[in-house]
């Protein structure tokens, strides 16, 4: 029979000052108490929570190192169970080898994610906030940071509890006053009820409204720089790297491939493309760049079109501008060269874009005008990191079920059906609500959701 007491490392498989090894479980005590041995001869047990302990870890006799047991007792512990977290130098090999002698000693290799799936299943967390965990390791930045840190404190929780607890009064009057029409039950007034699911409907889609800005926090956004041969997007590409990723030369077609790199603008990670000049070449390499450039521009979530200040505007910017009209994407144009002798027609510029940045690509200064853009155009110049935001598919498509149960209530109630089938509508959009928060979900998409999380955590 396999150990339910669980252990892996839980810092980063690298060299480092020290290094920490969760142990959790019905024996975690017992387990930890073979490989430790607190020097003042204390039983890691009997020590109170959120005490430590300084001594040895032993290879049967022999001491191969030292280092600090934290005890945790049940249920005040991350996971809601005894938990003992080992820390030792950190060497990647010491490490291992506590590990691994953990193991041997009854603690069998934690799973993925296993560590907070106890406790969501222990009560200690429900979903939206055990799926923020992930979310708050990974933060590129501070608005993520700030947005991951709201929702594990429950904002998106209490958002969907607020609308669930309606719901479910909502329901419980349709049921009494069905199921019990002799007793002297409230009459439900359609009025009020066509309110209620109304508001309901709203806080759902205003829910559902906030999933693109919330992945674009977590994930950055992909982002196209194009424009025609030397204009300065491998200059604008290295400026926003802030090292030389594109090779900048004053010979046209010098960048023939996409150049990749994620940079770190403000509030947002922008996951940068420099592309080849757009250009009429008989060169074929540089032909399929060109062609690759249109492709990535097509598929961008945000376009940043470079012209020259210095010079009119030319077939290849006229290709680039009827891009930009016929996708309707997101774009901004770049208007570089700013400390030449102006010749573009900006009138022009202007009925394409509705964002226009004036720049020079040598002067780190105009980094933050385009920064300010961007947040302007993704939306991102007045969010609010600590406001309710999906986090993910799974919370998306659980909010839409939700949205899509409430317009059936609310169209059945209009069109004066009978309230049974309100009823069958609005506890549809309960059970969504309930399978976004976990209370009542599957163990499917338990072992989904922390089969995403890492070793050790």
């Amino acid at each position: 029979m396999a150990s339910n007491t669980i252990a892996a490392i839980a810092t980063p498989a690298a060299m480092g000052g020290v290094s920490m090894i969760r142990v959790s479980g019905p024996e975690a005590f017992s387990i930890a108490e073979k490989v430790f041995h607190p020097f003042q001869g204390k039983v890691l047990e009997q020590m109170k929570g959120y005490t430590a302990a300084y001594g040895g870890f032993y290879e049967g006799k022999d001491q191969i190192d030292d280092g600090v047991a934290l005890v945790y007792h049940a249920p005040k512990s991350y996971t809601g169970e005894d938990v003992v977290e080992l820390t030792c130098h950190g060497g990647i090999l010491i490490t291992r080898k506590i590990l691994r002698l953990l193991l041997d000693q009854g603690a069998r290799m934690a799973q993925a994610g296993e560590f907070s799936k106890r406790a969501f299943l222990n009560g200690k967390m429900n979903l939206t906030q055990a799926e923020s965990i992930m979310d708050l390791i990974a933060s590129q930045n501070e608005q993520a940071l700030k947005s991951a840190r709201a929702q594990m404190n429950g904002a998106l929780f209490s958002k969907i509890n607020g609308v669930k607890e309606t719901l479910l009064e909502v329901a419980a009057h349709l049921a009494a006053w069905v199921d019990f029409p002799e007793e002297d039950i409230e009459e439900v007034e359609q009025e009020h009820l066509l309110q209620s699911l109304s508001g309901a409907l709203k806080d759902a889609r205003e829910l559902l409204s906030t999933f693109d800005t919330g992945k674009i926090l977590r994930e950055g956004i992909e982002t196209t720089i194009v424009g025609k041969p030397n204009v300065g997007k491998s200059t604008l590409m290295n400026l926003l790297a802030g090292c030389e990723k594109s090779i900048v030369t004053d010979i046209a077609g010098t960048t023939r491939d996409v150049i990749e790199e994620s940079v770190n603008l403000g509030n947002v990670v922008l996951r940068l493309a420099d592309t080849a000049g757009i250009r009429q070449t008989d060169d074929k390499v540089e032909q399929y760049g060109v062609e690759l450039a249109l492709k990535r521009m097509k598929t961008a979530g945000l376009v940043l079109a470079v012209f020259d200040y210095s010079v009119e505007l030319s077939e290849e910017d006229e290709k680039i501008l009827e891009a930009v009209k016929e996708e309707k994407m997101p774009a901004i144009a770049v208007i570089n060269k700013t400390d030449l002798q102006g010749k573009l027609d900006e009138d022009k510029l202007k009925q394409y874009f509705q964002n226009i940045v004036y720049i020079s690509a040598n002067n780190t200064d105009s980094i933050k005008l385009l920064s300010d853009q961007i947040q302007e155009v993704l939306g991102f110049a007045h969010i609010d990191p600590s406001a309710a935001m999906l986090a993910n598919e799974r919370q998306r498509l659980c909010a839409q079920q939700a949205e899509r149960a409430l317009q059936e209530s609310v169209d059945a109630l209009q069109m004066g059906m009978t309230l049974d089938a309100v009823t069958v509508s609005v506890e549809s959009a309960i059970e969504a609500l309930l399978e976004l928060t976990g209370e009542r979900v599957t163990d499917t998409v338990v072992d989904q959701v922390f089969h995403q999380f890492c070793v050790g955590k």
